[in-house]
């Protein structure tokens, strides 16, 4: 029958390169994202350039109801990699921002994530293998101003990963966190977030491969690109307010 992987956000970005890279290593794919219409795209690409098979799951991780359809769909279907790489971000001083939004996100990065990890972790201690790769980014490292949900819900994955890894020890299941820094996808543009010009970006393409060779290795943390390692120990050793005054200059309006 051959293993299958799962992959939220699977339309675009890193989702999508990764989706690439496994089926390109033999795995038949969940593709789950809210766009029907590029998610059967990517389907078809990659049904296109390899002996695969692939399901389609178009919904909205912001539905509550949605981790556990996509758990009940799947139930003939076992799930040995689970990427839950589907996130977004929101910019603006916090109590500008709707609170609906805010709540939106809280429910696609954290929740769904907690959720889905939760579901499809039962049936792999069951069979007693399984892998799990949990997005997060380097700013998990730091507090955010103007996008302190994001990075306050990144940190939340980065914390709940590890300890996730460090319990699931010798278990046959490894779980991963992947903290990308800026990487050229959609991201920025659909966060409406202004990023300075001189941060060195990295290709999606990239980033999908180090996390999926960390993932493989069975890595507990992989931050891909020399400059993203550098920042990432800067910001976890420098002084919260200093820390958190660069993301702000970072991100400050009209960069």
């Amino acid at each position: 029958m051959g293993d299958w992987a799962l992959i939220t956000g699977a339309s675009s970005g890193i989702g999508h390169e990764l989706a690439k890279l496994f089926a390109a290593g033999g795995f038949n794919l969940v593709l789950v994202a809210r766009n029907e219409a590029r998610l059967r795209q990517v389907a078809a690409e990659l049904l296109d350039q390899s002996a695969i098979r692939t399901k389609v799951l178009p919904c909205d991780l912001a539905s509550a109801s949605a981790p556990d359809q996509i758990f009940d769909s799947l139930r003939d279907t076992p799930i040995s990699i689970l990427v839950n790489n589907a996130g977004f971000g929101v910019h603006g001083p916090f109590a500008g921002i709707d609170l609906g939004v805010q709540t939106d996100l809280m429910q696609v990065n954290m929740t769904a994530l907690v959720r889905l990890t939760h579901l499809f972790l039962q049936p792999m201690l069951a069979r007693g293998h399984g892998r799990i790769l949990n997005v997060a980014s380097t700013a998990a490292f730091q507090p955010g101003p103007t996008v302190n949900a994001y990075y306050a819900s990144k940190a939340f994955v980065f914390s709940f990963s590890y300890a996730l890894a460090a319990e699931l020890k010798d278990t046959g299941i490894t779980v991963t966190t992947l903290c990308p820094g800026s990487t050229r996808t959609e991201f920025f543009d659909r966060a409406r977030m202004p990023v300075s010009r001189k941060l060195p970006m990295m290709e999606a393409r990239a980033v999908a491969e180090a996390g999926y060779r960390g993932l493989m290795r069975g890595k507990r943390v992989v931050i891909p690109g020399a400059s993203n390692k550098i920042t990432s120990l800067l910001a976890k050793w420098s002084p919260v307010r200093l820390a958190a005054a660069v993301v702000a200059a970072i991100h400050k309006p009209g960069r």
